[in-house]
């Protein structure tokens, strides 16, 4: 037992120098431009092409600097819109979603613009904006949409939002057009503004740089030169080729020796612990399956969003449901000859652009924010070639 004292002691003083060369080549290799973030456990984690204004210039590509502010939240300065929290950002599919710090998101749209920054939308609501004296409260019956705006209204006027095209006759007499505001998706309750807080957020998306197709095979993104704005993609490659080969060099053949003393000389409570450290490895995939589950439901993939039922509205604009007539995402009634498409486990409806573009980013229904289930080998028979009109 005294020869495999000694092995065993061997064995630990080699691991611990093998874990402390390779943690500071690693801390090495990392650099200033490590992945970084406001708060330790919330709030989205930094890195190419955005960087906090604490890390040097080259960490992130022109106009994608953020800041954290007193209360640790993750900050983006719009030019021209202010100050904004960023909830999430999607590296993959090149979006980012942002809250207004006071809560009040639809009074921050009346003034919203992306301009001078490197953001847009793929898609644009526009919406009008109605001055009201006196209370009112929400309509949305016999054709009159209209929503109140609680965090921008007072007790003796408020605002209401409606639809571009709202007629003129439908105003209600104590209000008057203030104008238009055009703002990118939202992604809580698209017609139903309210102030819930951090959850009501703005989507949206950049181009340059392109990095959605290295993030997704497991690459990063970064500049290739230290001078220039050329963007290129690398794989984690770990330890550099010198430390991997002083590694090799220097743990390898005492490491050998020692796994030959093993063989011969250990005891049985080195087998039972190899074996309880294999369980506990075992026990800790499914918190990562569960990571990847969670990343995988952001979403719909477009084979399920295309296997959806699809309906041609004809000339008499007969709908399936008479009373629901408005798009609930883009806020437009709907007109003949549009394409709307339904979703099978509430039948719920929409324009068929509209619910294509949400349903990439949102697995759940814009209205009853369930989540569709993924359709079977067997897909849904749409209906693209039906429409609907009296006979």
């Amino acid at each position: 037992m005294a020869k495999a004292t000694q092995l065993l002691l061997t064995i630990i003083i080699i691991t611990i120098i093998i874990t402390l060369f390779t943690n500071q080549a690693a801390a090495q290799s990392a650099g200033p431009c490590k992945p970084d973030s406001c708060h330790p456990t919330r709030g989205p984690r930094i890195r190419f092409p955005f960087r906090l204004d604490r890390q040097p210039l080259r960490c992130g590509y022109p106009g994608f600097t953020l800041r954290c502010n007193a209360r640790n939240q993750t900050i983006l300065t719009l030019p021209r819109a202010g100050d904004f929290i960023v909830q999430h950002i999607n590296y993959e599919s090149s979006a980012l979603y942002i809250g207004d710090p006071g809560f009040c998101l639809p009074g921050r749209a009346l003034n919203f613009s992306v301009s001078g920054s490197p953001f847009g939308a793929t898609f644009l609501n526009r919406f009008g904006i109605l001055n009201c004296s006196g209370r009112l409260e929400d309509s949305t019956g016999n054709g009159n949409y209209y929503v109140v705006l609680p965090c921008v209204s007072t007790e003796n006027s408020t605002v209401l939002v409606v639809a571009e095209d709202f007629p003129a006759e439908m105003v209600p007499p104590t209000c008057q057009r203030a104008g238009n505001v055009t703002v990118p998706p939202w992604t809580f309750s698209e017609f139903y503004w309210r102030p819930i807080g951090p959850e009501e957020v703005f989507m949206m998306r950049w181009s340059r740089p392109a990095c959605g197709r290295c993030e997704a095979r497991g690459g990063r993104c970064g500049f290739k030169e230290d001078s220039g704005f050329v963007v290129g993609c690398a794989r984690p490659s770990g330890l550099p080729r010198g430390a991997k080969y002083a590694v090799i060099i220097g743990g390898g053949v005492p490491g050998l020796l020692c796994l030959i003393g093993l063989i011969c000389y250990g005891s049985r409570r080195m087998k039972l612990a190899r074996q309880q450290r294999r369980i506990n490895n075992e026990l800790e995939v499914p918190t990562f399956d569960r990571q990847l589950v969670f990343r995988a439901n952001m979403g719909l993939d477009i084979s399920t969003i295309e296997s959806y039922p699809k309906t041609v509205i004809g000339h008499s604009r007969r709908l399936p449901n008479p009373t629901d007539n408005m798009c609930s995402i883009c806020l437009s009634d709907y007109q003949s000859q549009e394409t709307l498409k339904s979703i099978p486990e509430c039948d719920h409806y929409f324009h068929a652009n509209c619910i294509d573009e949400w349903l990439k980013l949102n697995g759940t229904c814009p209205l009853c924010r369930n989540s569709p289930d993924t359709p079977t080998s067997t897909p849904i028979p749409t209906s693209s070639s039906h429409a609907l009109d009296h006979h």
